[in-house]
């Protein structure tokens, strides 16, 4: 038996269809779909997101770590897998066990990766990132041509292809977009002047997807436009994205407070005049961030409701005006639609002082998931 609390995240798996296959249909026939499902579909559930993605014509999965592909693989997920950052030398057996497709940055990893295949009698494939500006990981684009020369004397490796990320995809008519896109060309060509074929080429993330056709390439990697949220204020308008995560909770007490009481910790806010207090049975160990204290509204009745007092670690409060009829385990509403209002997830992540992206991660930590 499950004695699970009545608050919920409500993943719409058809939103994150339609999404991939509007963001395909911005790509030239032929171009190679990546959907990027690392971090747990960005708090959407990742073998799900997967799934749905993979319905609506994705080609291929991105993930950012070993455990997050093998997920997938014992999920009985057989597209390919690629793991967008290097992995630990030791994991190159599993990587081959499993047909994961890794990232090489450095000669130690391309190593001990050509060692393993060899000693199983296999051909391993990779992705070369390439650094064009960012500085994260990646082989300097100075050096890429090098790098592959000198990586084609291992045995047991096939490079399949060739990838950067961009910093700024998401401002129109950046400097530095240009210049990280000159780079990778540049970068590519020099591989293909040493006689090396670069495989698969890819640089864009979603934003570039969106905004930047001449970018697309062989391949595009989109994460957070396939659930729905845009990258940036600069997408909008330029593709219609639906929303796949709603959140929810039921009121779990209404209280009448005095003029002058408080309400949470520190009792930071006191009532103007006699009021109702609803408590709801979540917080910020669920992705309601403490820093939307006093800031944010919720969903009651169709009306917007007012938070008050501290977010708690595992619920938080809400005022209900006189104008909202509400009783105990009616449904509020943290993130989507109810009635004629709204509250997205751009709006809290703006009040909180962070982004879309992680406001979704966090949701997904402690809230159970309900797919429809």
């Amino acid at each position: 038996m499950t004695f699970e609390r009545a608050a919920r995240v409500e993943i719409d798996l058809c939103a994150i269809e339609q999404n991939v296959r509007a963001l395909k249909a911005l790509t030239p026939s032929g171009t190679l779909f990546m959907a990027v499902v690392k971090a747990e579909g960005y708090g959407h559930g990742g073998v799900e997101s997967a799934n749905a993605a993979l319905r609506a014509g994705a080609d291929r999965l991105g993930v950012a770590t070993v455990a997050e592909a093998i997920r997938l693989r014992e999920a009985g997920i057989t597209a390919p897998v690629q793991i967008l950052s290097e992995p630990p030398a030791d994991s190159a057996h599993t990587l081959i066990e499993h047909d994961l497709i890794p990232t090489v940055t450095t000669r130690e990893f391309a190593a001990a990766l050509g060692r393993a295949a060899t000693v199983r009698g296999v051909e391993a494939r990779y992705h070369l990132k390439i650094d064009t500006g960012m500085n994260r990981i990646g082989v300097r684009a100075e050096e890429a041509p090098g790098f592959v020369t000198e990586v084609a004397e291992f045995a047991g490796l096939y490079m399949e292809g060739v990838f950067t990320h961009f910093a700024t995809a998401d401002v129109v008519g950046d400097w530095d977009f240009e210049s990280q896109f000159e780079r990778f060309v540049e970068a590519v060509e020099r591989i293909r002047s040493e006689g090396m074929d670069p495989g698969i080429v890819h640089a864009c993330n979603s934003p570039a997807t969106i905004l930047h056709p001449k970018a697309h390439m062989d391949m595009v990697r989109c994460g957070i436009a396939i659930y729905g949220l845009h990258p940036s204020r600069a997408t909008q308008g330029h593709i219609d994205l639906e929303p796949a995560m709603r959140v929810t909770a039921s009121i779990v007490l209404l209280k009448r407070v005095g003029m002058g009481e408080g309400v949470s910790y520190g009792l930071t806010w006191r009532a103007a005049a006699p009021t109702t207090i609803a408590t709801l049975p979540l917080g910020y160990a669920d992705g309601v961030h403490r820093t939307l204290s006093g800031a944010m509204q919720v969903l009651v009745g169709g009306q917007r409701c007012q938070q008050v007092g501290r977010i708690c670690m595992d619920q938080l409060m809400v005022e209900v005006p006189r104008t909202v009829d509400a009783a105990d385990g009616d449904e509020a509403v943290i993130i989507g639609s109810q009635g004629e209002e709204t509250v997205s997830m751009d709006e809290l992540a703006e009040l909180g002082g962070t982004i879309n992206y992680e406001m979704a991660c966090a949701f997904g930590m402690r809230l159970p998931r309900i797919y429809r």
